[in-house]
């Protein structure tokens, strides 16, 4: 059977203005359809095609597991839909990622990085035995260093 040919959608939708959707019974249809690197959905309201998107980003949302999506569809009432595979690549799912969350993980993981150092420099500080030094005093021994410095290189 040949694949029934998805118009390109022209309205982009989110998930809570879906869901009105379905609550006020306004999706003609609904197809899934496979994107290199996951399914996305598809859905028919008078005779226009929109597709869900991802309220932060605004990009398409893709569901790498059929079933995920299948649930979500559940989850919002619709239980009948057709899938459209014509443009799926299986190859592409296990390289597809979220550039956008993995850069975010990665700044969380060098802060936490940096906290843990910074909070041990402090802790290291407080038990120093050695005895405070007053602004004064600091500035005439790194003087005192600067000048025997200066004096090494001439």
């Amino acid at each position: 059977m040949k694949p029934r040919h998805t118009p390109v959608p022209t309205q982009q939708l989110d998930h809570a203005n879906l869901s009105r959707l379905v609550e006020n019974g306004r999706i003609n249809a609904t197809h899934i359809v496979g994107q290199p690197g996951g399914w996305a959905i598809q859905v028919d309201v008078n005779d226009q095609e929109h597709i869900l998107t991802a309220q932060r980003s605004g990009n398409v949302r893709l569901f790498k597991k059929l079933e995920t999506l299948v649930s979500y569809l559940h989850e919002l009432g619709i239980d009948h839909f057709e899938v459209d595979s014509s443009t799926w690549d299986p190859e592409q799912i296990g390289t597809y990622q979220r550039p956008d969350r993995s850069r975010a993980l990665k700044r969380a993981h060098e802060a936490a990085a940096y906290e843990a150092w910074f909070i041990e420099q402090v802790e290291a500080s407080r038990r120093d035995p050695s005895p405070a030094m007053d602004d004064e005093a600091v500035e005439k021994l790194f003087a005192a260093r600067r000048a025997e410095l200066r004096a090494q290189k001439r």
